[in-house]
């Protein structure tokens, strides 16, 4: 992989899989979403994930008009990298899921490489109550439920993505997904440097090991050569742990209330920002430096803020 004298940190700010009943600090409205957006590029992330809810009720929602109500302010904050999903809220059609990233045409978005079983099921079961009807059969309905990708799925968002200048974040759950981006890059879809973002700890993906993490990046190593940039998630109680590891082979970390509320034993995480200071405090004891986000655009060759649609 490309080794970089300075370490990205994304942080993925709300996500679709944590429901507001979980945490009080989850951000939902328009507003939260912009002020922890902002908080945390403060704290150092140079790459901003975003998803929408519905303010009302929490809800996912991939509606370009929810991501209009907060996108120009993030932009006019801060000069972090946005990059908007395109896995949006479980069970949506493609269309559905595509339609912020191609109204906001933003310099990165996120592309799941693969389809597989994605079961969050079990947070239910830690949940006393819940504020919104739509939580508890959001959770349980995954049971039986399958992310889906399929190679036609991906090749649609990445060409009606990369027309408009859009680079990715190949999130990978599993060693065959990156054998999925090997395939659309053998056939020049997609062009490197590929942003390898692997993906440990959910249900249904591949196991957050230390042993896995080392085959995931000697898989990478193999199919991608210095042709990729390795970052490292986790999820719940692994983020931290794993994200370490990551950065000490010398990938990038990702951070952020998507991937796990909290930000130690028991102690909720009261901001996206507190979860990447910590990471910060941790990369920086290590004598790692941090990426601005212009630093990451040089390495992830985007076409810069002035380019996008919002």
């Amino acid at each position: 992989m490309r080794r970089a004298d300075k370490v990205i940190i994304s942080c993925a700010i709300t996500g679709s899989i944590h429901t507001p009943s979980m945490s009080p600090y989850l951000p939902v409205t328009p507003e939260q979403i912009a002020d922890q957006a902002i908080a945390a590029a403060e704290a150092g992330a140079a790459i901003l994930h975003l998803h929408a809810r519905v303010p009302e009720t929490g809800r996912p929602t991939q509606d370009p008009a929810q991501f209009a109500k907060f996108l120009p302010s993030i932009k006019e904050r801060t000069d972090a990298i946005v990059n908007i999903t395109t896995g949006g809220g479980l069970g949506m059609t493609l269309d559905e899921r595509l339609a912020a990233a191609k109204w906001a045409k933003p310099e990165i978005a996120s592309m799941n490489m693969g389809s597989f079983n994605f079961n969050i099921s079990g947070a239910a079961a830690r949940m006393r109550e819940f504020k919104h009807d739509w939580e508890l059969p959001y959770l349980e309905m995954t049971k039986n439920f399958i992310l889906s990708n399929t190679f036609e799925q991906i090749e649609r968002g990445m060409r009606e993505l990369g027309d408009l200048g859009t680079r990715f974040e190949y999130e990978c759950y599993d060693v065959g997904h990156l054998h999925n981006l090997a395939h659309f890059a053998e056939r020049g879809i997609v062009k490197p440097p590929f942003f390898v973002q692997c993906i440990f700890g959910i249900l249904g993906g591949i196991a957050p090991q230390p042993e896995h993490m080392l085959h995931m990046k000697a898989t990478a190593d193999r199919l991608f050569g210095d042709d990729y940039y390795l970052s490292i998630l986790a999820a719940g109680r692994h983020q931290m742990p794993f994200v370490t590891m990551g950065a000490i082979l010398g990938g990038n970390v990702r951070v952020g209330l998507e991937d796990s509320l909290f930000l130690g034993r028991g102690q909720l995480a009261r901001s996206n920002g507190e979860q990447v200071a910590k990471i910060r405090r941790i990369l920086e004891e290590l004598s790692l430096e941090i990426a601005t986000p212009d630093d990451a655009r040089r390495m992830l060759e985007t076409k810069g803020p002035e380019n996008v649609g919002f």
